[in-house]
């Protein structure tokens, strides 16, 4: 059981534009094959898994043939030898790339959290960056006009915090009121797909750090996630989604033979987004999620902590999947500016079995002994805290002192109603 927890013309070639989709995608095993542009005829063993990229070019190349394409990508767009996505559309002769747009992070994922990111030119191509995390988060129509199909291809972590699924929903709705397809060129989920955690959002704390009432760990690939926000949240747009052929929901990243990007500069490895679903709730707080370090995520203190003192407080609860042990840290220049170059006592997080691992009650319980050790030194970021957790009532709950069973009791009740949603949106069985 794994479910608890521009109008008509020719383009620079002259061939015609809009042309019309002529066949739907099937979700059936596709064929292998390799193509002209970049990237293929690397040396090296087969990973596992091909990325949505791969599969659209040997498989599924109908869905933007004689079209101007737009790419909502950063630097996880990447086949399985780390080609760009940019590079293998831009030297496909059967279309023509004409726009990227941005996400949080930049085109190049070096920006901070929240760091706002400019227009620019990629330098590669000559083709213009549209930010969709500057003064707008939604693609507008003139960043749109002469765009015939638009495509996303960036990698997410999974959790529901995660900004990248909520540009592609954006994306999305902009492609639907431009009347352009919108095509999801699937990525695992470094996570993996079987475990649904923590609480559904409540949607009066709908933010872009939880922009649809999801799970804080919802086990579900960017193209699932796009089919849900169609069919489940109104989202109206003619979605094509190309899957990463190979993937299975039990799959960690790790399993898929692909080259792992940084998500984000603070999300260093699949440890780190294992323990983002919980950990992350600190960011609401004053206390330091290890930003600046190498193990952002993985770790949590401040510097009046008994570390000692709560890696024995957390392991005596015997939580399923995962040790705590003491550590000392020292930010440096971390995005988040809390404790630049001091010391900083707390716990580090190891998972010890992934398929038992519940971060995200985990996280909760860690907030409790965290909030009990700190005393008058804590504080709240409360409307950011709230933002993430998807409601005021789990810091109101451990303000007035209640365990982590109290706290988190209506959780499986609200992930059952969230399941049927959820398994109409799946592709991977």
């Amino acid at each position: 059981m794994v479910r608890q927890s521009s109008p008509g013309g020719t383009d620079r070639r002259g061939r015609p534009t809009r042309l019309l989709l002529v066949a739907a995608l099937t979700l059936a095993p596709v064929l292998a094959g390799s193509c002209s542009a970049p990237g293929d005829a690397r040396e090296g063993p087969s990973p596992a898994v091909r990325p949505g990229i791969q599969v659209l070019l040997s498989d599924s190349l109908h869905l933007i043939t004689g079209r101007r394409a737009g790419l909502v990508t950063n630097h996880t767009g990447i086949d399985a030898h780390e080609t760009p996505t940019i590079d293998r559309l831009f030297h496909q002769e059967e279309v023509e790339l004409v726009a990227l747009y941005s996400p949080e992070h930049g085109i190049r994922g070096t920006a901070e959290a929240g760091e706002l990111v400019d227009h620019e030119v990629d330098e590669a191509t000559g083709l213009p960056v549209h930010s969709l995390y500057g003064e707008t988060r939604k693609p507008t129509p003139a960043m749109l006009d002469g765009v015939d199909v638009l495509l996303f291809d960036i990698q997410d972590i999974g959790t529901r915090y995660y900004t990248y699924v909520y540009t592609m929903g954006l994306a999305m709705e902009a492609a639907g009121e431009a009347e352009i397809p919108f095509v999801v060129l699937d990525r695992p989920n470094p996570v993996g797909g079987s475990l649904v955690q923590g609480n559904v959002l409540e949607t009066d704390f709908s933010s872009f750090v939880g922009m649809y009432p999801i799970p804080m760990r919802h086990g579900m690939t960017p193209g699932e996630l796009a089919r849900l926000y169609r069919d489940a949240f109104g989202v109206d747009a003619q979605l094509h989604v190309v899957p990463a052929a190979g993937w299975e929901r039990d799959m960690l990243f790790s399993d898929t033979g692909l080259p792992w990007r940084a998500p984000s500069p603070n999300m260093p490895d699949v440890e780190s987004a294992l323990h983002y679903p919980g950990t992350c709730l600190f960011e609401g707080t004053n206390l330091s999620v290890g930003r600046g370090t190498s193990r952002a995520f993985q770790q949590v203190g401040a510097p009046w902590l008994d570390g000692q003192e709560l890696a024995r407080a957390m392991n005596a609860r015997d939580l399923p999947g995962v040790t705590f042990e003491a550590v000392t840290f020292i930010p440096r220049d971390p995005g988040d500016g809390k404790f630049a170059g001091e010391a900083v006592e707390g716990v580090r997080l190891r998972v010890t079995d992934p398929a038992t691992y519940d971060p995200a009650v985990t996280g909760v319980a860690l907030l409790v002994e965290s909030r009990r050790l700190s005393g008058d030194r804590w504080s709240w970021r409360a409307a950011h805290f709230d933002r993430l957790a998807g409601t005021d009532s789990l810091r109101d709950g451990i303000e007035a002192g209640r365990e982590v069973e109290e706290l988190t009791r209506d959780w499986a009740a609200q992930i059952e109603s969230f399941l049927p949603l959820r398994d109409a949106a799946l592709i991977y069985e």
